[in-house]
């Protein structure tokens, strides 16, 4: 990719490259993204800017052949590093709706669902239970209950939901219920606080300081089956070492436990792999994660004597993340001299969170002309009632035009799934794109969807003219 500045430089605008052998996780844009003969973004062999005139903006539009590339390359590096069993989940959160959890489905991976919706949606689209492991650290008792009755192995985070389940189990289940212990490692990494979930101070997870007594605990369970061990230290991560350090740290627990005479069998090390959001952004390539963390688990197992347990990872976003674009309609432009030239799109903040959240930086580009020079710096405005709406602070685009359709890169994982009506503003469509092909997967909600359920004492119920 070049630089920003060699884009000025060169007098070039955004043109899309991928490099062969690159995880997709490294690409900025869709591995199918190109410019066509009208100088317009395609993905998918779809012309971004037709798709708009088609389905409208702002438009999620995620690439098929991306989606299953990043599949692929986990089943791969598996196959290559680890000796024994080993299985991706998808941690769905990121991204939750029929279509992705088909398309992942078919590709050979388990579920990571972290609530009662997402356990549904992934049923429906047709995931057996057990190849689904249910996170989450306070469940209902009717998210246990689902789970239970669909043979879902149950990630259990605390002392509360381990009771709740002794007792569910003789009430609901005629043999034991698997389950994973969650603990928290300590084990700190250099990403956003809000998304640091391995280290002490969290709310995920058992203290490893009562640990032992944990695992005398359910070993007195008959009712439960305790197949192994859980951890995840945070999400966004480009460093290594934090992997290698967790796996070293569970296997010894795990050796803890089958000391105390629990059959262990399953390691689940999570996920966390980053994303290429910028230029700037290196993270490892999906071999290279997999690989250090299949290293790390043989190295320790043989240290301690252990048998490789089946090894699970949660990938998320290094699936989803750089499958997905958003394409915005460029509205109101306004220059505050010597400070600022805003330009506003007609979506932001309820289709993207992320930025006003994490602080999380998008690389954007200009669909409808993408060999345009890129000659200014302006900050990208979302068109809700917030100062702090704000997609692209001081993004390199060519000069904006009303009309013109800009593309935020990189909105697969953690945008649709925390897109919300504030403002009450419609929730964007998303279509899959695939050899030329368009297929709507989300319809956009529509203003009777916002009311859908409110409800009105009928002593207030308006009269209508």
């Amino acid at each position: 990719m070049i630089s920003n500045q060699e884009r000025v430089d060169s007098g070039h605008g955004y043109l899309p490259q991928t490099i062969p052998g690159r995880s997709p996780n490294q690409e900025l844009l869709p591995l199918t993204a190109k410019v066509n003969s009208r100088d317009c973004l395609e993905i998918g062999g779809c012309d971004v800017t037709t798709l708009v005139e088609r389905f409208g903006s702002p438009l999620y539009v995620l690439d098929e052949v991306t989606l299953r590339t990043a599949c692929k390359q986990y089943r791969e590096a598996f196959a290559r590093y680890y000796p024994g069993v080993a299985l991706p989940i998808y941690a769905s959160k990121a991204w939750s709706c029929l279509a992705v959890c088909s398309i992942i489905a078919s590709e050979g991976f388990g579920f990571d669902v972290v609530s009662g919706g997402e356990l549904y949606t992934t049923l429906q689209a047709g995931v057996k239970g057990d190849l689904i492991y249910c996170h989450g650290n306070n469940k209902s008792a009717a998210e246990l209950e689902l789970a239970i009755a669909h043979g879902c192995k149950i990630i259990v985070d605390n002392w509360l939901e381990l009771e709740m389940l002794t007792k569910l189990a003789d009430e609901l289940s005629s043999k034991p219920i698997p389950i994973m212990l969650r603990l928290t490692p300590g084990i700190e990494c250099h990403t956003h606080e809000y998304i640091r979930t391995g280290h002490l101070d969290s709310k995920f997870g058992f203290d490893p300081d009562g640990i032992k007594e944990v695992f005398a605990f359910v070993l007195r369970q008959a009712n439960l089956d305790c197949i192994g061990l859980h951890a995840h230290i945070g999400s966004q991560i480009f460093e290594e070492q934090p992997h290698e350090d967790l796996a070293g740290v569970m296997v010894e627990w795990m050796k803890q436990a089958v000391d105390c005479g629990l059959k262990m069998r399953e390691l689940n090390l999570g996920g966390g792999l980053g994303i290429r959001y910028t230029e700037a952004d290196d993270p490892p390539s999906i071999d290279e994660w997999v690989k250090t963390v299949s290293t790390a688990t043989i190295e320790a197992c043989n240290r301690l004597g252990m048998s490789l347990p089946k090894l699970i990872v949660e990938p998320g976003r290094s699936l989803i993340g750089s499958a997905c674009v958003t394409a915005y309609t460029v509205g109101f432009r306004k220059v505050v001299p010597g400070i600022r030239t805003y330009i506003s799109v007609d979506g932001g903040m309820s289709d993207n969170p992320r930025p006003i959240t994490y602080q999380s930086v998008y690389g954007a580009a200009i669909a409808n002309r993408m060999s345009a020079p890129m000659v200014e710096r302006v900050t990208v405005a979302g068109k809700h009632c917030e100062s702090g709406d704000i997609v692209i602070k001081n993004a390199l685009l060519p000069e904006t035009e009303q009309g013109d359709i800009l593309v935020v890169m990189a909105t697969g994982a953690y945008n649709y799934s925390m897109a919300s009506n504030y403002n009450r503003i419609s929730r964007p469509a998303a279509i899959l794109v695939h050899e030329g092909e368009a297929n709507l997967i989300i319809q956009r909600e529509t203003y009777q969807d916002l009311i859908r359920q409110d409800c009105l004492p009928t002593r207030l119920t308006p009269k209508l003219c």
